[in-house]
């Protein structure tokens, strides 16, 4: 039998993958388990694995890991696979297969293929909902997004920061997570250009202040808010298209393109054109003159709450 997974969700992919090899080698044995390294391995050895008998044991498990990457194994996958003994099964691993080949066209015509996407932040807030009552604890659907919103999209940092919290108290609140876990600068980036277009510039220079704490450099400061205007900007430019058209089109994730949407609606793109000229006239003169980039950051946020 083969198995595929693939995605760019990495958490749950690895997470699917663990479970299933731990499932085999309690039941076979560590000798039956073999992984192959496609990127690495000549196609000889990808194919003695998967040919070969097992040995030592009833069955055998091979993981191949981005087989893809071997233009030989490609070629041939498809007559590879009749040579496979019954008592061998596989597992191929592709994160990032390209969906127009007929290699791939291959993997999706398995009867076990699992596709892992990349989950945006009201699917993740749900995760972490349900990921908490199976570890035995609680968390609510508002404080799971607002880990969300302090942590970002990475899976694995959030199922981390989780087990952190959980470890503190069973019931996780709001509290605990504004004590406990520390805001990414790019979230926090975004709240602070959310502040600033909601007209609140004392707040703004709060937040802008609380980066400043963090020891996020104004240079930093500068390539964040340029990457929230480049995706402004990609929105701005969507027209009418949904976050998830665009979010694909543009390889965003969808959460940022949903949270960027409110924002891209209230702007002109004649502003929108104004304030990355602004931001990049500050970076170029940070650059060549003495200029003291805390204040000139600071009063281009104070502009923007004014816009």
């Amino acid at each position: 039998m083969i198995s595929v997974l693939t995605g760019e969700n990495s958490f749950a992919l690895e997470r699917a993958l663990h479970a299933r090899t731990a499932e085999f080698v309690e039941r076979y044995g560590d000798l039956a388990l073999e992984r192959v390294d496609g990127q690495e391995a000549e196609y000889e050895k990808m194919r003695e694995a998967l040919t070969s008998l097992p040995f030592l044991a009833s069955r055998k498990l091979v993981v191949l890991r981005e087989p893809g990457a071997n233009k030989d194994f490609v070629a041939v996958v498809e007559s590879l696979v009749s040579e496979i003994p019954e008592t061998t099964e596989v597992v191929i691993v592709e994160a990032k297969p390209d969906k127009r080949t007929a290699y791939y066209k291959f993997l999706r015509s398995q009867k076990d293929f699992q596709e892992f996407p990349e989950l945006d932040g009201n699917d993740l807030a749900g995760w972490l909902t349900k990921e908490a009552k199976n570890r035995g604890g609680e968390l609510s659907l508002g404080d799971a997004r607002l880990l969300v919103e302090r942590l970002g999209t990475d899976q694995q940092l959030l199922a981390n920061e989780l087990e952190k919290l959980l470890l503190y108290e069973p019931k996780v609140n709001r509290s605990s997570i504004e004590q406990l876990t520390t805001a990414s600068p790019q979230s926090t980036i975004f709240q602070l250009l959310e502040t600033a277009f909601a007209g609140n510039g004392r707040r703004t220079l709060q937040l802008y202040a609380e980066q400043r704490s963090l020891k996020v450099e104004p240079a930093q400061i500068i390539a964040m808010l340029t990457w929230q205007l480049h995706v402004l900007a990609i929105i701005k430019a969507a027209g009418e298209r949904s976050a998830e058209q665009i979010a694909k089109e543009a390889r965003i994730n969808p959460y940022v393109v949903r949270k960027s949407q409110a924002i891209a609606r209230s702007l002109s793109t004649a502003q929108l054109k104004q304030q990355v000229a602004s931001l990049l006239n500050i970076d170029m003169r940070s650059k060549r003159t003495n200029l003291d980039a805390d204040e000139a950051l600071q009063n281009y946020l104070l502009e923007l709450s004014t816009t």
